[in-house]
């Protein structure tokens, strides 16, 4: 059996659809699946065993190019794939497994993909309330019931691995090492604020902790904004913006403990097993948890959030603001004494 999942395109959730890759390569010994995804998620996929191979898509968001999805579909008509699993719920995801005549083409009906869909979930939110369940509901026949516990995501990272990107990036282990994400790609409503972090890296360095800071590019102004904060002379490092991802998953690897919003590199923590405190604002951890037993979630649990909104619409935050430092600090002592 050959089949490719067309992968969805943000970080966590790639993170949070191995429980169904899983689950076929249980249900079809011998299975090859393959992965189309944006080349930003691919190295979480080449970390998971389960994926043979990662086949890049290149279109952007909202970009419908039904020339080059013709062309790419022709390419992967030829490599023979039986299924296609479609996770994203998109119209145009489900295009090009349709342009490449792949005979099974599996997933939620989604912007009434009739047809592009041949063999059709109809979501039930209640039923499956985890983002997780959902895309692990793809591997039993519509309308069958999902076969719980899930197995957890488990992401690879060898000691070698972490040896070759520490000596890439020209940096010593500490004996002690708190990495911090303070990003979060959604928007500002799920980020601490730089205050709290700067309060919780001193706090860490007082106890002998290098802490560093870890995110994309877009994440190095807060992260700046956290080192200027900082009153110890042992301030974070930061490293937002000067690794590829899968250092960053190296880097998450090597950690004592790590520090997170709800963010795609809080489920990559998740999955490499260490130590996790997640900080939650306007997402909901019903919905998208790190799913791993080490993992605290903290959140205020305030009766506007989750709201699910990129930035607050009451103006004041305090899902975030309000949530203290020393909460978070006691979480990180907590799950540093695992």
């Amino acid at each position: 059996m050959k089949a490719l999942m067309v992968a969805p395109s943000w970080i966590g959730d790639t993170v949070l659809a191995q429980p169904l890759f899983r689950r076929l390569h249980e249900r079809t010994p011998g299975l090859q699946l393959d992965a189309l995804a944006p080349r930003w998620v691919a190295p979480v996929l080449e970390r998971m065993p389960e994926i043979a191979q990662v086949v890049d898509s290149p279109f952007v968001h909202g970009e419908l190019s039904l020339k080059t999805r013709h062309r790419l579909a022709r390419r992967l008509a030829a490599a023979g794939y039986q299924r296609a699993y479609v996770l994203p719920n998109s119209l145009k995801s489900a295009l090009v497994p349709f342009f490449a005549g792949i005979p099974e083409r599996i997933g939620f009906v989604g912007e009434k993909r009739y047809g592009l869909i041949n063999q059709r979930h109809t979501l039930d939110k209640i039923l499956l309330p985890q983002m997780a369940e959902r895309f692990a509901q793809l591997a039993e026949a519509p309308g069958a019931p999902l076969p719980r516990p899930l197995p957890s995501p488990r992401l690879t990272s060898s000691s070698e691995q972490r040896a070759a990107t520490l000596a890439e990036l020209s940096l010593a282990l500490p004996e002690k090492l708190a990495v911090v994400c303070p990003g979060a790609e959604y928007g500002p409503a799920k980020r601490w604020p730089a205050r709290h972090f700067a309060a919780l890296t001193d706090a860490l360095a007082a106890r002998g902790y290098a802490v560093w800071l870890l995110g994309s590019a877009k994440d190095r102004p807060i992260a700046e904004q956290i080192a200027d904060l900082a009153q110890t002379t042992s301030a974070p490092r930061n490293l937002c913006g000067s690794t590829s991802l899968s250092q960053a998953i190296d880097l998450l690897a090597a950690a004592s403990f790590v520090v997170c919003n709800d963010s795609g590199l809080m489920h990559v923590a998740a999955a490499l097993g260490r130590p996790l405190v997640a900080v939650y604002g306007s997402s909901s951890p019903g919905f998208t948890p790190p799913l791993s037993d080490r993992a605290q979630v903290i959140s205020l649990r305030l009766e506007c959030s989750p709201c699910f909104k990129r930035e607050c619409p009451l103006g004041h935050l305090d899902c975030l603001n309000k949530l203290e430092p020393q909460r978070v600090l006691d979480a990180c002592l907590a799950r540093s004494a695992e």
